[in-house]
């Protein structure tokens, strides 16, 4: 068996209120392709055996728009958080027995390569969850990443609930990560909702993780804005500039 066969779970199914537009998030062009392309392309190059796409907003559109791309669809409806997304490709996976690579259908400029590299330290480190993470320069409202002194990840904390000794750490959650199959249906069972925005996040099964016993670690991207998530118009364009000049 090759144990780094993996599946990738793209989470596009939001409305992307920031973009000022009707357009679901991941139908907006960038570079003369739409957002969703980018992330398919990267999972399909990176050797995703499968891709599930959970999409919510416009779903019709998107399905419609990507229907030859070979990946599977599920629905999000209604819109609970991202650990709620990520649950709605249960069905798909069940009994799956690698890897499942989660990403996010408005990040890119992500490489395969760094795909690759995240699995192959996961697999390395012994892992149960890897997260992709970076240090990008501030001021900014990312999800901090807490380690203990051996660098094993205990927590992810949220820019708005950290404390002001947690804000001082450079390194970030990108929303991007790496899971073994069987933990990551278990613990999204185990999130609650019992939070400000009554979401289910998916960064609480790090917690579960941790609470478990199990191995949590973290992967640098070394170059920031590929892994930079597209939310507003601005940042399309910045995402052009990066393209043309990479």
């Amino acid at each position: 068996m090759n144990e780094k066969k993996f599946c990738a779970v793209i989470l596009a199914a939001g409305k992307g209120t920031r973009m000022k537009s009707d357009l679901a998030k991941v139908l907006h062009f960038l570079n003369g392709k739409r957002l969703l392309d980018y992330s398919l392309e990267t999972a399909q190059k990176a050797g995703a055996e499968k891709i599930v796409a959970v999409i919510g907003h416009q779903a019709d559109e998107v399905r419609k728009e990507f229907a030859d791309n070979g990946c599977v669809f599920v629905e999000q409806k209604p819109q609970l958080g991202t650990g709620h997304a990520v649950l709605q490709a249960k069905e798909v996976l069940a009994g799956y027995k690698g890897l499942t690579v989660i990403l996010c259908g408005d990040v890119p400029l992500l490489k395969s390569t760094t795909i690759r590299s995240l699995v192959d330290n996961h697999i390395v480190s012994k892992a149960v969850v890897s997260v992709l993470t970076t240090i990008p320069p501030p001021p900014h409202a990312y999800g901090r990443i807490i380690k203990d002194d051996k660098g094993n990840v205990l927590k992810i904390v949220e820019h708005k609930d950290a404390a002001e000794e947690e804000k001082k750490i450079g390194e970030i959650n990108t929303g991007i990560y790496c899971v073994d199959t069987k933990f990551l249906f278990h613990a999204l069972q185990k999130v609650t909702n019992n939070n400000q925005q009554h979401e289910y996040y998916l960064t609480d099964i790090v917690g579960i993780a941790v609470h478990e016993g199990k191995k949590v670690k973290s992967f640098i991207v070394s170059d920031y804005p590929e892994v930079m998530g597209i939310n507003t118009l601005e940042e399309l364009t910045r995402a052009e500039k990066y393209l043309q000049k990479n």
